[in-house]
């Protein structure tokens, strides 16, 4: 089928936002709500500044070995507010990913290829150019190929790791590579139905899904022996369905901050309903840990990743407001935009003293925290 190239960009509305999101109509904005709104636009706009000057010639930032740094900072701009697509920026950045396309479908440098691909796949349906057709079709053979099957005791099947094979087939499965695939694939999907298109090769969502929940500590739906019964824990997610934590200390696997908002997220990726008793469980753990202050159960480890998970977890999953475990109401996206706009710096980047998971990287924290503006904002 023919693809006509006015409607594929018009479909770029119905990609923007998080799969689930279904956004009502917004009440009239207070005054302190309106300041806070222009306060966030400035941000946006200052944070975007400073990305422009960190572009190398090549098109891409941080490193060239890792095309996915680059489309999660292309998404940043694409999904500002006004339309980015045509910015120098953003024209070089797809063009140093598209050269990254390989004959198998994935998008890489040498490296980590299901993670490199999913964050590319979901750069290139946000642009929405018709000209990509073949590299996103070719991208999502590979990603629902790359599916985890036959994995030692079958914890992680289903899900996905940072390889489609070698070494790490069938037993490197985790929640963050997991959420990055499902993501770009469900977007990539809502794109072909939007266009009337082919939907391509399946994913078998079934077992993806299969595969989050024993990263849950929920007994009832997760069998595993390593689940804990502790209150505290229930509802909660680890980052990958093993009896050991992973930090060295021996002890078993502990629930944190942005790995709830991706299981969440996984979920609602994935369209499992929201009075799913894992998809309530997961909130209610999300209220009882709710702050803006740390990453729960990491510190300040990870804390602007978590930043940017826990806006497009609660904005996907509609969440207007949360109720903390003293039984308080709070307005999460308020305070969530606040917190954001106080750590900036003044030349409009963002970075963390702690530098575990790169958080030391301006260009990829000044991502995340752009990243979850704009999902606040499209939310209000």
């Amino acid at each position: 089928m023919k693809t006509n190239p006015s409607l594929l960009a018009s479909a770029v509305f119905l990609v923007l936002a998080s799969p689930g999101a279904l956004l009502a109509q917004a009440a009239p904005l207070t005054a302190a709500e309106t300041d806070l709104k222009a306060k966030a636009a400035d941000s946006i706009s200052r944070g975007l500044d400073f990305l422009k000057k960190q572009q190398k010639p090549d098109g891409f930032w941080t490193s060239g070995d890792y095309p996915g740094l680059t489309a999660l900072v292309a998404q940043a701009f694409i999904m500002a507010p006004g339309d980015h697509r045509k910015d120098p920026e953003v024209v070089k950045a797809l063009d140093f990913i598209r050269k990254h396309a390989q004959k198998d479908g994935s998008i890489h440098a040498g490296r980590m290829s299901v993670y490199n691909t999913s964050i590319c796949l979901a750069a290139l349906v946000r642009n929405a150019d018709s000209k990509d057709r073949a590299i996103m079709d070719a991208a999502n053979r590979f990603l629902t190929g790359g599916q985890t099957k036959g994995s030692p005791g079958g914890a992680a099947d289903g899900g996905f790791g940072y390889e489609a094979g070698g070494k790490n087939k069938g037993s490197r499965a985790d929640l963050d590579n997991t959420v990055f695939t499902l993501e770009a694939l469900r977007l990539y999907q809502d794109l072909q139905k939007s266009q009337d298109l082919p939907a391509g090769q399946q994913l078998n969502w079934k077992a993806a899904i299969d595969f989050v929940s024993r990263c849950q500590q929920l007994p009832g739906s997760n069998k595993q022996k390593w689940v804990s019964n502790s209150p505290d824990e229930k509802g909660g997610f680890v980052y990958q369905p093993t009896p050991e934590s992973g930090d060295g200390s021996g002890g078993p696997p502990k629930s944190y901050g942005t790995m709830t908002y991706a299981g969440l997220l996984s979920f609602i990726y994935a369209e499992v309903k929201a009075g799913d008793v894992r998809v309530k469980a997961a909130k209610d753990w999300i209220e009882r840990h709710y702050t803006v202050e740390e990453n729960p159960g990491q510190g300040d480890q990870g804390l602007y990743y978590y930043y940017h998970m826990m806006a497009k977890g609660l904005t996907a999953a509609g969440v207007k407001s949360l109720k903390t475990k003293d039984g308080k109401s709070v307005d999460w996206k308020t305070e969530l935009t606040a917190k954001l706009i106080s750590l900036q710096k003044p030349d409009g980047s963002w970075s963390s003293t702690n530098g575990r998971w790169m958080e030391k990287d301006p260009n990829l924290v000044t991502t995340y925290c752009l990243l979850a503006l704009e999902q606040l904002a499209a939310g209000k």
